[in-house]
């Protein structure tokens, strides 16, 4: 038989303890009504009040001492309930016996005893209350104030006692198996609550439980992250953007919603939706996808199929266009040529070294050697940079480095961080001096205040970008520079995606384009 747990035999005992007061205080009600020829009936009525007194007044103080926060334990509990057993067979002594009913009262304590302790320890109430019944009758029969017919009665009582108790025993084990059962599955229920909790949490993917009018009931770190909010802030409504796509979804849940910008320095979001069916109502299940990764996923296939595709076009065509190459370098050299024929061939020469730069730059992509972001003290590796940079050849470059703060540090790969601003500084050097006659190219270096994100904004005079042109401006092979390759912006993009940095372009106001690129979140290394 498995024991009660003591927070149930405590509540059951409490429970049970205030019907034992309500009796006493009917015995009570019951002495002073009742005449006193009805009392004088009694063996000894003297005692009865006694022992009905006392058995009221027990009961009494011991559910005063449990309000005050008395715990009792099982000890306590079995104590309690043969002192009970002890005042009614008191009172039954000093009263009419058996024939008076009380002990009929003996039967509830037995089953009480039976369920708050569900152990051997009711079957020795039992036994204990049939030896206290059949004491008292053969006491009362050994003087003359009982007779044979009671002591049998009494003795039919105690079997009822041991009845009762093994009937309780049997409903009490079933109970508590039962309640075993429920608890080891409330158990079960509350550890996978707790698993899918984390799970839930831990996921890259955004996760965000609504209802239909766009009441947030749960929202993994995730999703906040990439609506722009802290981990630790709370989620109540959805953003003005992502509920007008929730209201487009309702009017067609076939239709795919457009991305969005959780926050202006994130990668857009895309939301997909899902309904919740529920026993009453329904909810709605939104999953947030960071455009930005899925970009980073379609690269590596890209540059997977672009390796083997460029394989083939090194040895197809950098063989054959490195002799026409070579040919047209003797051509040069030959005294013979008119100037007529020396322009074509420097036109081929040109073209040939053109088309060498446009290979060297897909195999350059192809390559796609893996990012190993490290934390870079942007103010130190931009003095190394630009010293370096400037000593390769470009001495007459004035590149102005504007610092908004004197510690500021960013993750990326210093290798694909150089390849980048290679292409940014040369372009902004080539259009700044194309426009104004001065190569000029100012850096920024700053931090965006909500998400402590490090940024570098390459800044030049050069003429802009007009909007058809920004459509295309990320797309490989789009140039708007005759001699360029159309690749280096492309390339940038493909680098930062690679370092889960971003590429944007902006018009200045004053004139001239400004890229920024921005950094990873610190905290964030995968």
């Amino acid at each position: 038989m498995t024991a009660v747990p003591a927070f149930t035999a405590l509540k059951l005992f409490r429970v049970y303890n205030h019907y034992r007061v309500t009796v006493g205080i009917i015995l009570l009600g019951a002495l002073f009504l009742q005449s006193e020829a009805s009392i004088s009936q009694t063996f000894a009525p003297y005692y009865f009040r006694i022992a009905a007194f006392s058995y009221a007044a027990v009961h009494v103080f011991t559910a005063f001492i449990m309000l005050a926060g008395f715990q009792p334990v099982i000890r306590h509990i079995v104590f309690s309930i043969l002192l009970e057993v002890s005042l009614v067979t008191a009172m039954m002594l000093f009263g009419t016996g058996i024939a008076g009913g009380l002990g009929n009262m003996l039967v509830i304590s037995v089953a009480a005893s039976n369920i708050i302790l569900r152990s051997q320890l009711g079957l020795l109430v039992a036994a204990i209350s049939s030896l206290c019944v059949m004491g008292q009758e053969i006491y009362l029969l050994l003087n003359d104030s009982s007779n044979i017919d009671s002591v049998f009665r009494a003795g039919v009582l105690g079997v009822v006692y041991f009845a009762t108790a093994l009937l309780v025993r049997n409903l009490s084990y079933r109970i508590s198996a039962s309640e075993d059962l429920a608890r080891r599955r409330a158990q079960n229920i509350e550890e996978l609550e707790r698993l899918n909790h984390q799970i839930i949490q831990r996921m890259l993917t955004g996760i965000i439980v609504t209802n239909e009018f766009g009441q947030v009931r749960m929202a993994n770190q995730a999703a906040l992250s990439l609506l722009g909010h802290e981990p630790t802030e709370t989620l109540d409504m959805l953003p003005d953007d992502l509920m007008e796509r929730l209201r487009d979804w309702q009017l067609d849940p076939g239709r795919k919603s457009l991305p969005f910008r959780g926050s202006s320095n994130r990668a857009p979001v895309q939301a997909n939706f899902a309904m919740l069916q529920k026993e009453e109502g329904q909810d709605i299940l939104i999953f947030l996808e960071d455009t930005g990764k899925i970009a980073q996923q379609a690269q590596q296939l890209k540059l997977a199929s672009l390796g083997r595709l460029t394989a083939g076009i090194a040895h197809e065509i950098r063989n054959p266009l490195g002799a026409a190459s070579h040919a047209a370098q003797l051509l040069l050299e030959s005294d013979e040529l008119n100037t007529a024929d020396r322009q074509m061939t420097e036109i081929i020469l040109r073209h040939a070294k053109r088309m060498n730069g446009i290979i060297e730059n897909v195999l350059e992509l192809s390559r796609g050697k893996t990012s190993t972001p490290e934390m870079i003290d942007l103010n130190e590796w931009l003095k190394t940079y630009i010293n370096d940079y400037t000593a390769g050849g470009t001495i007459s470059a004035d590149i102005e480095v504007i610092r908004h703060k004197p510690d500021i540090q960013g993750r990326f790969d210093a290798s694909h961080l150089s390849q980048i601003l290679n292409n940014l500084i040369a372009n902004g050097l080539r259009y700044s001096t194309a426009k104004t006659g001065y190569p000029w190219v100012g850096i920024v270096i700053g931090e965006i205040e909500d998400t402590r994100q490090a940024y570098l904004d390459i800044l030049d005079n050069g003429p802009g970008i007009d909007n058809e042109q920004m459509r295309h401006l990320f797309e490989p092979f789009f140039t708007t520079d005759k001699k360029g390759t159309g690749l280096g912006l492309y390339l940038s993009k493909e680098l930062c995606e690679a370092n889960q940095a971003q590429l944007d372009y902006f018009k200045r106001d004053e004139g001239g384009s400004r890229f920024r690129i921005t950094f990873p979140h610190p905290k964030r290394t995968t």
